[in-house]
């Protein structure tokens, strides 16, 4: 079996976590979002993020504005909507879950 690929899953399978996380924060664009996750050791692209952005959006958990930019084109900024701090919530309820299952059977 190949670490990377195991890896490689449970980053992708926490991403949407990841950044309702950062968002919660407030609103961000997307470079932004990426400056966060790797700043966290989570590498992850443009081609990634923006599918995933579009899907939280089209299920009503992220808002989007359109703010200037002093340093080029206007800027999309995502933030949470009370529906998406809703779902944030039952996420991190579901991380304190599984992280205590996995703690339990790390030290027994």
């Amino acid at each position: 079996m190949n670490i990377e690929n195991l890896k490689s899953q449970m980053r992708k399978g926490m991403l949407e976590f990841c950044v309702l996380l950062l968002l919660r924060r407030g609103p961000a664009y997307a470079s932004e979002m990426i400056a966060g996750l790797k700043e966290a050791r989570l590498i992850v692209v443009e081609g990634t993020l923006y599918p995933l952005l579009t899907r939280l959006k089209n299920d009503g958990l992220l808002a989007y504005e359109w703010q200037e930019s002093t340093a080029g084109p206007p800027r999309k900024y995502y933030s949470l909507t009370p529906e998406g701090m809703k779902f944030l919530e039952q996420l991190y309820n579901s991380w304190l879950e599984i992280n205590n299952s996995v703690n339990h059977l790390i030290e027994n």
